[in-house]
């Protein structure tokens, strides 16, 4: 357990990793209103991606220079989703200027992607952030995610090492499949192959959906039927996304060997009961030293339902998010106007390996 983080105490009604992620899932929030700035990110293969920019309700309550929290969601998910609204909420309500980013073909960015969404496409957050870049080219940014795309963000920072741009002030990844071939085999266990089915049912509605109403989206007949979540990436993720098969994408786009890379402050936060993520993957792999790792013995996958009267809330996760952005925006520094000016803080795209087909 990392310095400073409080002890997971789930909530005694909701124990084990299923019901944590269930519950999670389905405890009813309060809803605020949609009052978001959208902004259009155009991708180098000709696809764009959606940010929604929340401003602090207090018009002075941001300002130029002030730390921004970039957000991003897993699979199936959006800036809708359950999460992403109450932690931009959250921080919305402490002065933060949040961007909450629609993965490739997800949210507002559905009709916007002709190729599919995979868990490797750090150059597509890479996008996201120099456009942040560009519209506050002053201000730290604080990358928090969630699931697959908590293994998008990693893997990002670990492309990046040495040379990320000095914004890049921290990185969050809350339950991040930095194996994706354990996670594979994980849900395929007896246990856990409600979850494979899930997602594996969720793809397939997305796919028929895209089919009809993105006429030139790429795709492909799926024949036979895909029976797992890896069947479907071998015949279905994989050709569309450049790589010769499942096995190839799930070594290509895990973020595991790119963690000892990452040289910005880094939190994971993770359960042991995680039924989706297995808590392997994060005991054998290596880290850099300004990464920081904390797995809580329950939880499940982005459940942390805890106790009352430890947080403002049961979600505790959310607060632990907060209190990790809050400590590291008192310790960021504002990149300078002049450095900017000068190009030594770049607002371009920076440059990432491609895993993505052409």
């Amino acid at each position: 357990m990392s310095q400073g983080f409080p002890q997971f105490r789930p909530h005694p009604l909701v124990r084990g990793g299923d019901l944590q992620t269930v519950v999670g899932c389905y405890l009813p929030y309060r809803k605020v209103a949609y009052r978001a700035v959208q902004h259009r990110v155009l991708l180098a293969d000709g696809d764009t991606i959606v940010l929604h920019d929340d401003l602090p309700p207090t018009a002075t309550a941001w300002q130029p220079g002030d730390s921004v929290v970039m957000l991003m969601h897993g699979l199936g998910g959006c800036h809708q989703s359950g999460y992403m609204q109450r932690c931009s909420a959250k921080l919305t309500a402490l002065g933060y200027r949040v961007f909450r980013m629609d993965l490739r073909g997800c949210g507002a960015g559905f009709t916007l992607a002709r190729h599919p969404i995979h868990a490797g496409r750090s150059d597509d957050a890479a996008a996201a952030m120099a456009q942040i870049m560009e519209l506050c080219p002053d201000s730290p940014i604080h990358m928090a995610a969630f699931s697959m795309g908590a293994n998008i963000a990693l893997k990002l920072a670990g492309e990046l090492g040495a040379q990320a741009p000095v914004n890049l002030a921290s990185v969050m990844a809350v339950a991040p499949p930095i194996e994706l071939m354990d996670c594979s085999r994980n849900i395929q266990r007896l246990r856990n192959r409600m979850y494979d089915r899930s997602f594996l049912f969720g793809l397939m509605r997305l796919i028929a959906r895209r089919q009809r109403v993105v006429p030139d989206a790429l795709t492909l007949q799926l024949n036979p039927i895909p029976r797992r979540l890896f069947d479907f990436d071998n015949q279905f993720t994989a050709p569309l996304s450049g790589f010769a098969d499942a096995h190839e994408y799930y070594a290509r786009a895990s973020s595991g060997p790119m963690l000892k890379h990452i040289a910005v402050p880094t939190l994971i936060v993770t359960a042991a009961n995680d039924p989706i993520i297995p808590v392997g993957s994060f005991e054998k792999a290596s880290y850099a030293p300004r990464t920081k790792l904390v797995i809580t013995p329950c939880g499940g996958h982005l459940g942390f339902i805890g106790k009352s009267g430890i947080d403002p809330d049961r979600r505790w996760l959310d607060w632990r998010l907060i209190e990790w952005i809050e400590s590291n925006a008192r310790e960021s520094r504002r990149p300078s106007r002049a450095l900017a000016a000068s190009g030594a803080v770049s607002t371009a795209e920076p440059r990432l390996p491609s895993v993505t087909a052409s």
